[in-house]
């Protein structure tokens, strides 16, 4: 009878727990931050981290004119007007005075111009320059610290943002790098141990030259299959020749430029020289497609980078594991045969 009244305390308990509305919003918090931690879910958490934060400097960048395009305006208003001026006082007498007080006004206003391109002025609004397609690759390049440095903020507003969203943005970028990495690793290994399993299929039947014990194979006799450093080069090359050709198609760029962006871009180098979609043309044409496959084809380059990065820290490690058993054995073959021949020695001496 205690018995049954202590298990129906502890399943009313139980109940009670269940049915707490607090509890069950820790246990849903438990299981969306346990669903974040994994591959999927910061995978989903970093592109939806870069769509916020490419919709809030969309908003931020915008709220403002550029002040270069209305200095420019204003250049160009001011330089006709001193044109005409010089026009309506000099063009009937002096043919070359007009000539030398035109060429002053026309000095002044190319360095004045000159000097507006230097501070950033490149004949587009601020709605323009800040489409999605182009604020998603400027976060892009903030939170994988690329920078390419062809997108800047203007605002007040939009340098804080960056600051706080590179803040977050970087170690989130770290955790899907990681997380990225193994789980692209685990499927290259896969796949690859089942290619060589299936080319080896008949010469493990025929004898037993697949099994091997120690370090270098596993618990059951089957041998351990490293991906070799070989094949993630070759990974990471046709990776770059798709890319290659893909951009140099596109953007009509000759195919060591292209090559040159893509390897710049996956080393997070970032110099930014050459941009996808960065000239004037493509931003007023409507071809945002270029920009969000750009966006595409870098977070997964990245994320093969560090498959490759595991694949060769684990062959590193099991050859380094191979090296020190291979030098174990060659030290105790040497110190048997160096105790053999002394023991062979002493007793000749004896004798």
């Amino acid at each position: 009878m205690i018995r049954q009244r202590s298990s129906v305390r502890s399943r009313g308990s139980s109940s009670t727990t269940i049915s707490d509305p607090r509890e069950k919003v820790k246990d849903c918090c438990r299981k969306f931050v346990a669903f974040m931690c994994t591959q999927v879910g910061v995978g989903g958490l970093i592109v939806a981290y870069a769509l916020v934060g490419a919709a809030s400097f969309m908003s931020i960048e915008t709220q403002e004119p550029n002040p270069l395009i209305e200095h420019v305006v204003t250049l160009r208003r001011n330089c006709a007007a001193e044109l005409w001026d010089v026009t309506e006082q000099l063009n009937l007498f002096n043919s070359s005075i007009w000539h030398y007080e035109a060429d002053l006004v026309l000095k002044r206003y190319q360095d004045d111009f000159a000097e507006a391109i230097r501070r950033g002025y490149d004949g587009r609004s601020p709605e323009e320059v800040w489409n999605f397609p182009a604020a998603l690759m400027f976060c892009l390049a903030v939170f994988t610290m690329i920078g390419y440095g062809n997108m800047v903020p203007r605002t007040a507003w939009g340098k804080g943002a960056t600051v706080i969203y590179a803040t977050f943005g970087i170690p989130l970028y770290i955790l899907y790098f990681m997380n990225m990495g193994k789980v692209l690793a685990s499927t290259f290994k896969w796949l690859y141990t089942w290619f060589h399993e299936c080319s080896h299929r008949s010469d493990e039947d025929g004898g037993l030259g697949g099994l091997e014990d120690g370090p270098g194979g596993l618990a059951g006799g089957r041998k351990r299959i490293i991906v070799p450093t070989t094949a993630c080069l070759w990974v990471i090359t046709i990776y770059i020749a798709t890319g290659t050709i893909m951009f140099a198609e596109w953007e009509k760029w000759t195919y060591l430029d292209s090559a040159y962006f893509c390897v710049t871009s996956l080393c997070k180098i970032g110099i930014g020289d050459l941009v996808p979609g960065a000239n004037i043309l493509d931003s007023q044409s409507g071809k945002p497609t270029k920009l969000v496959i750009n966006f595409v084809y870098m977070l997964l380059g990245m994320g093969l980078v560090a498959m490759c990065y595991i694949l060769m820290r684990e062959e590193v490690r099991i050859k380094m594991q191979e090296i020190k058993e291979d030098t174990r054995l060659c030290l105790e073959d040497l110190s048997a045969k160096f105790a053999k021949c002394c023991g062979t020695k002493d007793s000749q001496y004896y004798d």
